[in-house]
């Protein structure tokens, strides 16, 4: 099986990219914008990388699918939250690219696994399921949705994600990492998605091996507020830190899985459990904890 993971540098792409070029059976590729981008992996890893300076060019995107000739193509290419100065990026990567990867996909043979959001809904009430309609009013929510692809040779997963990054520091997680002292957290924030390397294990195991498995799905763990989460993030990373609960509104964006788990048997593990994979993802090979 080929698979291609565009976006491997990415939050989500780099735990998809590495998590699948370890699956039995696979000849894996993923996507980077410049070769520098190779010193970011270990070796074997950034041979398995592939330059496309403008995955948004028809051209260069046809180039890439004539030479991996992929069977499965994951599509974790993002261009961050909240949107770029300029919106037209956000229909650019969110809304327009997955469906030109679909026709691509389609004309292939292949199947597109497409990650959309959370943020399809805006988050008034929560515990949204499929049958719910996307009521996101912000360019990055309405982009995602416009890039949802359903049909018989894709699925589109709707979710969140924390973990670690390859470069920058904008992400939950490590900005939560780089304070010192204490720092606020939302206790009305509530999160239902994955560390980055569960969801990308998922993929591997669970939604690559069943190719009956199409349309829109939304694929969660138990909620758990941004106060709680992060609790439990200081305690298995070992940092000490005063947390200070904000009651303060926030949009509850919650998804219930109840469809997903239906269709696969998947359950997701407990929080402590999700916590402690992220971090042993990230440290176990050098076995150490983040003081702070």
């Amino acid at each position: 099986m080929k698979v291609l993971v565009l976006g491997a540098t990415g939050l989500l792409g780099n735990a998809v990219f590495r998590s699948l070029s370890r699956m039995s059976g696979a000849q894996v590729t993923g996507t980077v914008r410049q070769d520098a981008a190779r010193k970011l992996f270990d070796p074997l890893d950034a041979g398995r990388l592939a330059v496309v300076g403008n995955v948004e060019d028809p051209g260069q995107q046809a180039e890439l699918f004539d030479a991996v000739r992929p069977d499965v193509v994951v599509n974790c290419i993002a261009v961050g939250r909240p949107a770029p100065a300029d919106p037209m990026r956000s229909v650019a990567i969110y809304a327009v690219l997955p469906q030109r990867l679909s026709y691509l996909c389609r004309s292939a043979g292949a199947r597109l696994v497409q990650i959309s959001s959370d943020g399809v809904f805006a988050g008034h009430r929560g515990a949204y399921t499929e049958a719910d309609v996307p009521d996101a009013d912000d360019v990055y929510g309405a982009s995602k949705f416009l890039g949802e692809v359903d049909a018989p040779h894709a699925v589109t997963l709707r979710t969140s994600i924390i973990g670690h990054e390859l470069q920058g520091g904008s992400g939950l997680l490590e900005w939560f990492l780089s304070q010192r002292g204490e720092c606020r957290a939302f206790t009305r924030a509530i999160f239902s998605g994955f560390p980055t390397i569960v969801l990308a294990d998922m993929i591997r195991d669970v939604v690559i091996p069943r190719p009956d498995l199409s349309g829109i799905y939304h694929v969660a763990t138990r909620p758990i507020s941004k106060f709680d989460l992060l609790l439990l993030v200081a305690q298995r990373y070992g940092k000490s830190i005063n947390l200070i609960a904000d009651d303060r509104a926030a949009p509850d964006r919650s998804l219930v899985a109840d469809r997903f788990e239906r269709a696969t048997g998947y359950k997701p593990p407990d929080w402590p459990a999700l916590v402690d994979a992220m971090y042993r993802d990230k440290f176990s090979s050098v076995g150490r904890d983040v003081q702070g």
